[in-house]
């Protein structure tokens, strides 16, 4: 696998991520438990993207430097490119772990809890995941095409389903877990069981947050391949997915209180999809260039949000 991941990058993105999962975590714990107000999810939204950001900006240094301006150049482009296809396609795991936690009633004060330790979760599946596809892209092209297919069929998908809400009652490990865990009916505080091994029982917060780990590596199967789709380094890969899901929790907090009003979102998200897999399929035809992807990501999010906005969603007449 070609990379320009060296000993040091890989040693400076360990190190910025850990320490910035720390105090994140130090200021959540100080704060206590507690519900995460839409200026405090728009300050931590704004924080971690200005750190991918800085990231992006020392990488694009770090290489003008090393590998010279024009490597610079396009690697930072991959990056910003990848980082914002990835966070347009975190909202719809957002959309889903609402849902989920709208369908448990979990307590206000309890959804950072849930969320942060389903994200960490998350960044260790999702390293397997581009790990894997990154070794079979470097040994077997044609998986590309593969990947392109699959990003195309889902886009449609994702076209027609746009509206209508999953019922969570037919999801079959929601069905299996219910019927074959022993759990609590009731919440105990950020307990995710009760009793002693052998004898033990699951609370509701420990079955949202292995619904939440299992969706979020669901929809990764949709999203790493379409960043595949704009670089194949395995170090941009990972990086600009990490921190696009660092951001998660602050971004649930931040578009919970505006789901509504984002709903012609998903049919901008299946645009991007059928996009980026069509590039995927063109690629040994013709190489879009980077900036143009970049482009046409922002433009169809932005008339998306832009059309949302202007034309709300019809409510149901009442009799």
């Amino acid at each position: 696998m070609e990379t320009i991941g060296n000993a040091w990058l890989w040693a400076g993105f360990t190190g910025l991520v850990l320490v910035a999962l720390a105090v994140d975590l130090v200021l959540m714990r100080h704060g206590g438990a507690h519900k995460v107000t839409f200026k405090e999810a728009a300050w931590w939204s704004a924080g971690w993207v200005a750190l991918a950001l800085l990231f992006n900006l020392a990488l694009w240094w770090y290489l003008a430097e090393t590998a010279g301006a024009e490597d610079a150049r396009r690697i930072g482009l991959e990056f910003l490119t990848g980082y914002l296809v990835e966070k347009a396609l975190a909202v719809d795991n957002i959309f889903v772990f609402l849902m989920l936690m709208t369908y448990f009633a979990v307590p206000e004060e309890q959804r950072q809890r849930v969320l942060v330790i389903g994200i960490l979760l998350a960044i260790v599946l999702r390293a397997i995941l581009i790990f894997a596809g990154a070794a079979l892209i470097a040994n077997f092209h044609w998986m590309l095409y593969v990947f392109g297919a699959f990003l195309l069929l889902t886009g449609v998908k994702m076209w027609f389903a746009a509206g209508q809400e999953p019922d969570l009652d037919k999801n079959p490990l929601l069905r299996w877990m219910t019927t074959h865990v022993p759990f609590v009916r009731r919440y105990h505080g950020s307990a995710l069981w009760l009793g002693r091994p052998g004898h033990r029982k699951f609370t509701p917060l420990f079955i949202v947050l292995v619904m939440i780990g299992v969706t979020d590596v669901i929809f990764a199967v949709d999203s790493i391949p379409a960043i595949f789709a704009i670089t194949t380094d395995p170090f941009i890969v990972l990086t600009s997915n990490v921190f696009a899901v660092l951001g998660l929790r602050a971004m649930f907090f931040l578009v919970a209180g505006l789901a509504d009003r984002f709903h012609l979102l998903p049919y901008g998200l299946a645009i991007v999809l059928v996009l980026i897999g069509a590039k995927m399929l063109l690629i040994d035809v013709y190489k879009i260039p980077v900036p143009w992807s970049l482009a046409a990501v922002a433009v169809v999010l932005g008339i998306t949000i832009a059309l949302s906005l202007a034309r709300p969603p019809r409510t149901p007449a009442t009799s």
